[in-house]
């Protein structure tokens, strides 16, 4: 039976240090363990601007940037990436409890693989109108049994850290969100799993420009 394997909201940014120091180096995945490159590379933050879509949470003043899972509870409850030079002013959209504040918008930012500045006023999700995103796989459904999907699914949060965000098995493949991914943890999940197993899907998106 497919499931879907989400990140748990309670868990802290424990590996965005790690993402920082490692993304200083450009190793190939012929550079890691065998079967484990997923382990040893980490992508490089983005050079340009990116826009991340998901919930802003502000509680009492530290804000995040949500792109994963949100406990559906009152107020609600995540865990994202700290947020630098948020304002609410002229924000609509928002809701607040007690000394949280949050809503859903789409955030246009830098992104320095520990956290996330905000560069432009955010667009409300009710009024954010996206680009379309190209499926990598053409609609043609992979092949891999749902068996090996799940085992590979169980080893992804400990190889990614705190930039898995979810993944699901579908169609022959399983699909992977992540924080921030430029190619490079595609090809390692390649090296690891083959070709056309692992669909690696980064939330933080470049601009088009």
């Amino acid at each position: 039976m497919s499931r879907r394997h989400r990140r748990s909201p309670g868990l802290a940014l424990l590996a965005l240090a790690t993402l920082v120091l490692a993304g200083c180096a450009t190793p190939s995945a012929s550079d890691a363990p065998p079967g484990a490159s997923l382990g040893s590379l980490y992508p490089a933050p983005p050079e340009e601007e990116v826009v991340g879509v998901g919930t802003v949470m502000d509680v009492g003043g530290s804000v995040e940037l949500c792109l994963g899972p949100v406990a559906e509870s009152y107020p609600p409850q995540c865990s994202g990436l700290p947020v630098q030079g948020w304002t609410w002013d002229g924000v609509e959209g928002s809701e607040s409890s007690g000394d949280t504040t949050w809503g859903a918008y789409a955030v246009q930012g830098t992104y320095d693989g520990e956290s996330f500045t905000v560069t432009r006023p955010p667009i409300m999700l009710a009024l954010y109108d996206p680009m379309m995103i190209e499926d990598p796989t053409g609609g043609v459904p992979g092949t891999a049994d749902e068996a090996t999907l799940l085992r590979i699914q169980e080893e992804l949060p400990a190889a990614l850290g705190s930039s898995y965000l979810s993944s699901s098995p579908q169609d022959g493949r399983l699909w992977v969100d992540v924080v921030w991914d430029d190619g490079t943890w595609q090809r390692a999940a390649d090296d690891d799993f083959g070709a056309d197993v692992v669909v690696i899907r980064s939330a933080l998106r470049e601009t088009a420009g």
